[in-house]
C-alpha cells in the first residue's frame, strides 16, 4: 500500500481550512485515511519525506512576499521551515503539489521573484491556457488545451522561476502551472475548488483585500455560474500517480497511464 499524502496548510479560519481539507479528499477522490492533515498555523512538526508518498501546500491569507514586521505571528513560525523543506523536496524531485501559496513557496525558494507588483487577481474563474510543454506532462497529457480555474490572490510569480517548466499560464497572470524536475508541481488557481468552496471563502476572506467587499454576493454569483471539472482532474491524477494504486485516467481520446511512485 502507498504511504500516505501530507497535506500542509495554513488556514487559521478553521471553516476554510475544513473545507479546504474536504475539498481536496473529494476532487481527489481520496480516503481520509489516506491523508495525513497538519494545521501549520497549529504546529508544524518535524517532518521525513521518506515517510509520505507526496506533499500537498494549499493556499491561505498569508504571502511569502510580505515584510517579516507584516506576516502574521503563526507564519513567522512555520515559514522557515516550510521553506527548508520545500528546497529539500526541489532538490529530491520529490512528489508535491503546491497551490496559490504553495506556488509563492516553491518559487521563493528557487530564487524567482513573487511580489505584489504585478500579476494579482480578484475571486473568481479564468481561463487557463496550456503550453506546449504540457502535452506530454503525466497530469496534463489529454485535458483541453484551455479550462476554467478558480483564482484568487494578491501576490505572483513575476517569472518563471529558475529551472522550472511553465505548463500554464492566463492572460492576467503569466505563470499559473510549473512543473520542476519530473514529480514538483505548483499551480497559482486552486484545483480543489468549486462553486460552493469559492463562495465560502468569499464570506470568510469578504475583508481581507483580495477584493471590493461590496462585490462579494456578486462574485459568488459568477462562481456559481462557471463549470471548473478540468483542475479537479488534474489534482485526481496527482493523486492517482503518487498516492494510491490506482491508473492515471486521459480525458476522452487520451491515453491512460499507470501510477508510479516516486
Amino acid at each position: 500500500m502507498p504511504k500516505p499524502c501530507l497535506l500542509l496548510q495554513l488556514r487559521p479560519e478553521r471553516s476554510a481550512a475544513d473545507d479546504e481539507y474536504h475539498a481536496i479528499l473529494r476532487a481527489a477522490e481520496l480516503d481520509a485515511d489516506r491523508m495525513v492533515r497538519i494545521q501549520m498555523d497549529q504546529e508544524f512538526p518535524d517532518i521525513e519525506l521518506d515517510g509520505y508518498s507526496a506533499v500537498i501546500v494549499g493556499g491561505g491569507p498569508s504571502n511569502v512576499s510580505k515584510p517579516e514586521d507584516q506576516k502574521y505571528d503563526y507564519q513567522r513560525k512555520f515559514e522557515p521551515k516550510l521553506k527548508k523543506l520545500v528546497a529539500e523536496i526541489a532538490r529530491r524531485d520529490f512528489p508535491y503539489l503546491g497551490a496559490c501559496y504553495g506556488l509563492s513557496m516553491l518559487a521563493d525558494a528557487l530564487g524567482a521573484t513573487v511580489s505584489e507588483e504585478r500579476y494579482g487577481e480578484t475571486a473568481g474563474a479564468r481561463t487557463i491556457e496550456l503550453t506546449d510543454a504540457a502535452r506530454e506532462d503525466p497530469l496534463l497529457r489529454g485535458l483541453p488545451q484551455s479550462f476554467r480555474a478558480f483564482v484568487g490572490h494578491k501576490e505572483a510569480c513575476q517569472q518563471v522561476p529558475p529551472g522550472a517548466v511553465l505548463l500554464g499560464s492566463s492572460s492576467g497572470c503569466p505563470v499559473q502551472m510549473i512543473r520542476v524536475g519530473d514529480h514538483v508541481y505548483a499551480t497559482q488557481f486552486h484545483p480543489e475548488l468549486d462553486g460552493d468552496g469559492l463562495a465560502l471563502r468569499i464570506e470568510i476572506y469578504r475583508h481581507a483585500g483580495y477584493f471590493d467587499p461590496a462585490e462579494a454576493d456578486y462574485l459568488i454569483e459568477l462562481g456559481h455560474r462557471e463549470s471548473v471539472p478540468v483542475p479537479g482532474e488534474i489534482l485526481r491524477r496527482f493523486i492517482a500517480r503518487y498516492c494510491t494504486d490506482e491508473v492515471t485516467g486521459a480525458a476522452p481520446g487520451g491515453e491512460r497511464q499507470s501510477g508510479t511512485q516516486p
